[in-house]
């Protein structure tokens, strides 16, 4: 017989109110004449003008640009870093990118999760492999926790064609295309986030869940 060892830790909760942080994602690599580079610089600039947190992997990039904008707009930065021992193709802790805040993790995928979990909104730029595993599961648990889930923010027009290349190829369910939107400019990716917490603030119904899994809802 199966026990539920996680059964005594659920509890009703309530939507958050608000959102508050925001997770970037792109390419480690981008240089700062990269269209996703500058677009990540604005868009985190104009975040925290809006007194927005920015949370990203403390790399350089994408990463370093999002930073970068934030200081640029009087806000608050977190990084999620790794230092690894062997791991000869990743990036690293960027010197160049300035955290008020940083979270040490083990490795790889605990940063993954970690930045899940930090970030109560994901931004995601154009990007390599990296960037593709942390979108595919950012999108995979937005629709295993469809209707509390934490919004995806599909940055750069690229994303129109992997989308449609992705529902063409793929088995992809009608709430999997429910829980991102995709913008074309920073100005357009705030007004997304604005909508976005407008939404949550109507939110009222409260919903089950265990203690482990409230990190990755909203």
């Amino acid at each position: 017989m199966a026990i539920n060892l996680t059964a005594k830790n659920k509890k009703q909760v309530f939507p958050q109110g608000k959102i508050e942080r925001v997770a970037f994602f792109g390419y480690a690599d981008s240089l700062p004449t990269d269209p996703e580079y500058k677009m990540a610089y604005e868009v985190a600039k104009l975040c925290a003008e809006a007194g927005f947190t920015v949370v990203d992997g403390g790399g350089p990039g994408v990463m370093g640009a999002a930073s970068s904008g934030a200081k640029a707009g009087g806000g608050k930065t977190i990084g999620v870093t790794f230092y690894p021992t062997n791991a000869v193709n990743f990036e690293g802790k960027s010197t160049s990118n300035i955290l008020d805040e940083e979270i040490v993790t083990k490795n790889y995928l605990e940063r993954t999760l970690r930045l899940l979990e930090y970030g109560q909104v994901y931004m995601i730029f154009n990007g390599g492999t990296g960037t593709i595993s942390e979108f595919g599961m950012a999108w995979a648990m937005a629709r295993l926790y469809f209707g509390h889930h934490k919004p995806l923010v599909l940055c750069g027009k690229q994303w129109y064609d992997v989308i449609a290349t992705l529902v063409r190829n793929f088995r992809i369910r009608e709430e999997e295309l429910n829980v991102f939107n995709i913008v074309d400019s920073p100005e357009e990716a705030l007004r997304e986030l604005h909508s976005l917490n407008r939404e949550l603030a109507e939110r009222v119904e409260s919903f089950e869940i265990s203690d482990d899994e409230r990190p990755f809802v909203l």
